[in-house]
């Protein structure tokens, strides 16, 4: 008996011009987890979350979502559980106003009346985009564009958002309003997050686990901590270190502190130089 919300089991992808995707993959995503798929361009993160909603069927192997087989047969329900977004909103945006992008899935569901109204309301609330119902999707900001398109697929209330690269293309505000909405998401709605990055700054401050992949197969997961210890295979496929984790390490090499622990995040390495500097007199 499969029990993860997402089972993928020993899968290979194929296209059709013979380039092989992926390769012997298998992974597991509980309920509630936020989950990384991190790996250079061209790992085939994007063909793999393809996957999760019948999108895509594996050439070999099994995918199950809540214990269904991604089938023909079960893609209704499985669509409901699993919300795609993809990595740039214009391939998913195509109604001239917000509200009528927002309801579109839900038309498709056959919500109807003030139960329609409601949850369009609702959505835009959730991604702070009160008063846009009425604006065109393709005139606004690219984060903008990111935040309907969660709307859209948050409205249809799913139990895991799939986002293929979130914060590419935006600013440096927009990723960080993209990262503390997400999260909000996780905690108070308890939906799943599963996102595709090679971005591996944002990786630390919304994932739980990673799962490395390059060149189509899994080499590695485990938790953030556990991932980003391997530094080695790390920078064999092509990533980093997060850059503060990567400043530290520099200073270790230096002799000048010893982490037992490389941190990940700005505030962790605010912590532990604070630590040091009050240990040491104000001196590093």
């Amino acid at each position: 008996m499969f029990m993860a919300l997402i089972e993928v089991a020993g899968v290979d992808y194929i296209y059709a011009d013979g380039q092989r995707a992926l390769k012997n993959v298998s992974l597991k995503i509980d309920r509630g987890e936020r989950v990384a798929v991190l790996g250079p361009n061209g790992a085939g993160k994007s063909t793999l979350f393809q996957l999760f909603n019948g999108l895509l069927s594996p050439s070999a192997g099994d995918v199950l979502v809540k214990n269904l087989w991604v089938r023909k047969e079960n893609l209704a329900e499985i669509r409901r559980s699993v919300g795609m977004v993809f990595q740039d909103p214009d391939d998913q945006l195509f109604n001239s106003t917000v509200r009528q992008e927002i309801a579109y899935g839900l038309l498709n569901m056959r919500v109807s009346g003030k139960a329609l109204e409601e949850a369009v309301s609702w959505a835009l609330e959730v991604v702070g985009l009160n008063g846009y119902g009425g604006k065109s999707p393709h005139n606004l900001s690219g984060g903008e564009k990111k935040r309907v398109a969660l709307a859209s697929v948050l409205a249809m209330r799913p139990e895991v958002l799939v986002l293929d690269e979130p914060t590419a293309a935006l600013d440096p505000r927009g990723v960080a309003r993209l990262i503390r909405l997400l999260n909000s998401i996780n905690r108070e709605l308890g939906i799943t997050l599963i996102f595709a990055t090679h971005d591996v700054d944002i990786v630390p401050l919304l994932a739980d686990r990673i799962y490395l992949l390059s060149q189509g197969e899994i080499l590695l997961g485990g938790t953030t901590a556990e991932v980003f210890r391997r530094k080695e295979l790390i920078r064999q496929v092509d990533l980093r270190l997060p850059r503060v984790a990567h400043l530290v390490e520099l200073l270790e090499r230096e002799g000048v502190c010893a982490p037992s622990e490389l941190p990940l995040t700005i505030g962790r390495a605010k912590g532990f130089l604070t630590g040091q500097l009050r240990g040491s007199g104000g001196h590093l």
